[in-house]
């Protein structure tokens, strides 16, 4: 089992090359699988998160876990958020993007990786959405709103990119400064927060 000697979880900080690295597909749909998404849910929720990669957490597996509040859902709410946020917390297995919608909205972002920095990102409003469950079920929905918007950044995760990689030149040079400082701090910690699960 992954974590039967690892009696904490590290969170991956602003600079670690992990966060670099695309995540492995899941073939495996066992009770180590469960384990580990019961992990991920425990460390988003000790942080105060609402999504949570496998690979913020140094496990290159394609699975991401979210806990998205039903108030956000949109006016109207898509088919996704009317799926999923009953259902919430969840963890999503092998989720991959095959559209997006035309309109381009901004929001502020956050990430527990790079903790403290908020930054306006543009994406698509709408995206469609291929996942599985734990049992390895799939499911196919359109999602808008806080949850199209947190399903982008988390897939985002598995393919190596942050949220700061989708900075307009604009908003990157506002925070590039304390981008630096982050990546110097995060170097005397080896990029690792070490957790209590």
């Amino acid at each position: 089992m992954i974590f039967r000697n690892r009696p904490h979880a590290a969170l991956q900080l602003y600079g670690a090359e992990s966060l670099k690295s695309v995540s492995a597909p899941v073939s495996r749909f066992d009770r180590e699988l469960r384990q580990l998404a019961e992990i991920m849910i425990k460390v988003m929720h000790e942080l105060n998160g609402i999504g949570l990669a496998a690979i913020q957490i140094g496990i290159p597996k394609r699975i991401i876990v979210l806990d998205i509040a039903k108030e956000s859902m949109g006016e109207p709410p898509t088919p996704g958020e009317l799926q999923l946020l009953p259902r919430m917390p969840l963890a999503l297995v092998n989720p991959q993007i095959v559209s997006s919608g035309d309109e381009i909205v901004p929001y502020e972002e956050g990430c527990l990786s790079v903790p403290s920095l908020y930054a306006e990102v543009m994406r698509p409003r709408l995206v469609r959405v291929k996942a599985q469950d734990l049992d390895g079920a799939g499911m196919e929905f359109e999602a808008g709103g806080l949850l199209g918007r947190c399903l982008q950044h988390e897939i985002d995760h598995l393919n190596g990119f942050l949220f700061v990689d989708r900075l307009s030149d604009e908003v990157h040079a506002g925070v590039a400064d304390e981008l630096e400082a982050m990546k110097r701090r995060g170097k005397r910690l080896h990029y690792r927060k070490e957790l209590k699960i």
